[in-house]
């Protein structure tokens, strides 16, 4: 199932900030993308040259900058999508922004809710477009449940049952502090924000429990969101195996699943227990991320709001990223897990 995307007047310059994994996947399903319109993938910029270098050839993009001050200054660029590691989305957002660029940033948004909230009063500020990079929202299968909970399919949500769990806790990444690891960040936000796109209010009660590594990062996590009307969310993340990675919504009239993997599922099954398939594009280079074609979605999203004029988009709004960055303080807190960034302030 393809979106096709409203023309715009002028190309859409994407600059692309660092050459990680994910930075690959996302390029590859915009080039791959067969009705992408006046999108363009127009510079590359990494710590590592060489890298940024290799990354162009690849992917055919013109231009290799020597560092993000030079993309952030270059008149070629009109949106930057941040690809980095958790620790840099902040900083790396304040560069863009500051110089007039509008921002796709990978998730999390920043470390905590002080810098995404910090973020978020400086995109008003600039008046330039700002978005947490959560595809899941942009999925045709979400939007495909979004309507049968509002026509009424479910009757009255009441119980959401996600799992989350692949063996990634000794990828640096996932495993150090310093470099913002975190089970909850790397996946279990993907969780967190389907109970929010489900019930949309923030939890009266939040509950969680879980298992650090010596670095006193969090490896394994359950979750419990309890909202209004005996309404409830129990989230499990595992980054040291495999769970069936799907999510069961309930109500009064039934069950709906998102099919593993439900972050970005190609499958979704109805209250009448009939399935739903939303096949993706293929991609034209191997992807590291599974069904990460689908990251299209979200580009396509910013680029429709980037022509609307609009600073921020409905299906992923600030007030969204900021209520999920809330969350996750509260649950790494009960957690134990802290750092550097929780104890500094923000303008």
């Amino acid at each position: 199932m393809f979106i096709p995307l409203l023309k715009i007047k002028m190309p859409l310059r994407w600059g692309i900030v660092s050459a990680a994994k994910i930075s690959h996947d996302f390029v590859t399903a915009i080039n791959s993308y067969p009705n992408k319109g006046d999108v363009v993938i127009a510079g590359i910029a990494a710590r590592d040259k060489k890298r940024a270098t290799e990354f162009a050839h690849t992917h055919g993009i013109p231009n290799v900058f020597d560092s993000y001050e030079d993309m952030a200054k270059s008149n070629e660029i009109d949106v930057a999508y941040i690809g980095s590691l958790n620790p840099q989305h902040y900083e790396l957002a304040i560069l863009f922004l500051d110089s007039g660029k509008h921002v796709l940033c990978e998730k999390p948004l920043c470390m905590n809710y002080k810098q995404a909230q910090s973020l978020v009063n400086l995109a008003r500020k600039k008046k330039l477009f700002l978005m947490e990079a959560v595809w899941s929202r942009f999925s045709p299968a979400y939007i495909a449940l979004e309507k049968e909970i509002n026509a009424g399919k479910l009757g009255d949500v009441k119980y959401v049952d996600v799992n989350f769990g692949v063996p990634i806790a000794d990828r640096d990444r996932v495993s150090k502090k310093s470099l913002g690891g975190s089970a909850l960040l790397d996946i279990g936000v993907y969780a967190i924000q389907l109970a929010q796109y489900v019930f949309k209010e923030d939890p009266l009660k939040i509950t969680a429990c879980g298992e650090l590594n010596e670095g006193g990062v969090d490896e394994v996590s359950t979750i419990i969101l309890e909202y209004t009307g005996r309404r409830r969310a129990v989230l499990n993340i595992n980054a040291t195996i495999r769970l069936v990675n799907n999510a069961n919504i309930y109500g009064t009239e039934g069950r709906m699943v998102l099919e593993d993997p439900f972050h970005f599922p190609t499958k979704l099954i109805n209250v009448d227990g009939k399935f739903e398939e939303f096949p993706l594009h293929a991609p034209k280079n191997k992807l590291n991320f599974e069904n990460s074609t689908g990251l299209v979605y979200e580009a396509l999203e910013v680029a429709r709001c980037i022509k609307e004029d609009l600073l921020e988009s409905p299906r992923m709004s600030h007030q969204m990223s900021l209520t999920l960055a809330k969350i996750e303080d509260e649950v790494r807190k009960q957690l134990g897990v802290e750092f550097d960034e929780d104890n500094k302030e923000y303008p």
